[in-house]
């Protein structure tokens, strides 16, 4: 164990290509922290294996977003020579660490996870609950434990799962011995970012509920999406004071917009309070406010719009970062299994003195 190394794990699962919730909740951040030098290592995790414990039954969908999720990586910024990109599927120690850590901790800690509990009143799974699923808190603690991270930017509501990770972790280190490093969360900056909503201003921005925008959309496609973006129902009239609660327009402006643009887009206004304050007395519509945050959202969305283009020309660089990528988490996660079959004394043909005092034991002199 070494606690003077700061390295990050995070990661997503691919059911999908990424919208610009998870560009504000973590990936943004993501790439601002790979030029911070104070972290040693940062693994970012293509969640594929987690994502097949509710798609068993549709692997090819994860075929597919595996390289979807990919681009939206390189789109977003990251830097394959800064940043760790692997898949999880193709490091096999992440299971076996997994189904050790599943004696260190009881079916009814998990079910009192609110995380879990949420997730499968989602899914609607009731009583038919997935095993895989159901453990996969455990198996997102594997995930952090292999790679040795002792930082882990998530949402707000990923802090049970971080608190059973440190738990199972704290008790490994009881039972063997002092190997594996507690985490810590790393919640975004900014607090809208923390779960934005979808654009028809429901809480969840969801491929399913047909309410993302794509980071890999065409500028007339967001166009579209932000001018049937819910607002506030009660402002009927121009004339109506409106309400910021709520209204999808004003959080995506929460989360992207600067003052600087307000002297490229919108000169008659200083910065964003003074938007709302004229918002909320009555006498703007929502048609201008949407046209303001559709130039803004523009903006932050064309330079991933040009790199997303640059890497899918690019196909076979791509693959070749997941492989370089995968090759070093691997390495890594032989080394950490190591120490715990050492730890856990289950490393009997590696054990040179086990064997030894094994011999001596069963030989016997004439």
């Amino acid at each position: 164990m070494n606690p003077k190394k700061k390295i990050i794990l995070t990661g997503d699962r691919p059911t999908g290509k990424l919208h610009i919730g998870h560009y504000v909740g973590s990936l943004q951040r993501r790439v601002l922290l790979q030029e911070d030098p104070s972290f040693d290592k940062i693994f970012i995790m293509i969640a594929d294996a987690q994502a097949l414990t509710d798609n068993a039954d549709n692997p090819d969908k994860l075929r597919e977003n595996v390289l979807e999720v990919t681009l939206d990586y390189l789109a977003a910024g990251l830097d394959p020579t800064k940043v760790n990109i692997f898949i999880q599927s193709q490091v096999p120690e992440l299971t076996e660490l997994a189904f050790y850590f599943m004696n260190l901790t009881t079916v009814s800690r998990v079910q009192r996870n609110p995380t879990v509990k949420t997730e499968i009143q989602m899914r609607n799974f009731e009583a038919n609950i997935p095993l895989g699923f159901f453990c996969y808190p455990v198996s997102q603690a594997s995930d952090i434990a292999l790679f040795h991270g002792t930082i882990v930017p998530v949402g707000e509501d990923q802090k049970p799962m971080i608190e059973l990770t440190n738990e199972i972790i704290r008790r490994f280190n009881s039972v063997y011995g002092e190997v594996l490093d507690e985490c810590e969360i790393l919640l975004p900056d900014n607090i809208v970012c923390m779960r934005l909503p979808g654009t028809d201003g429901k809480a969840k921005m969801s491929k399913s509920l047909g309410n993302c925008i794509y980071l890999s959309d065409p500028k007339e496609v967001v166009e579209k999406k932000i001018k049937s973006m819910y607002t506030d129902p009660e402002h009927l009239k121009v004339s109506d004071p409106g309400h910021l609660e709520g209204n999808a327009v004003f959080t995506y402006l929460d989360a992207f917009c600067k003052d600087e643009h307000f002297e490229r887009y919108w000169p008659e206004y200083k910065n964003l309070q003074e938007l709302k304050d004229h918002y909320t007395r009555g006498g703007l519509g929502d048609m201008k406010c949407k046209k303001f945050l559709n130039q803004i959202m523009q903006e932050w969305l064309e330079p991933i719009r040009q790199r997303r283009h640059y890497w899918e020309q690019h196909i076979p660089e791509v693959y070749q970062i997941l492989r370089q990528g995968t090759e070093t988490a691997r390495l890594v996660g032989q080394q950490t299994i190591a120490q715990v079959r050492a730890a856990m004394r289950i490393n009997y043909l590696d054990d040179e003195e086990l064997q030894k005092s094994q011999i001596d034991k069963y030989t016997t002199t004439k």
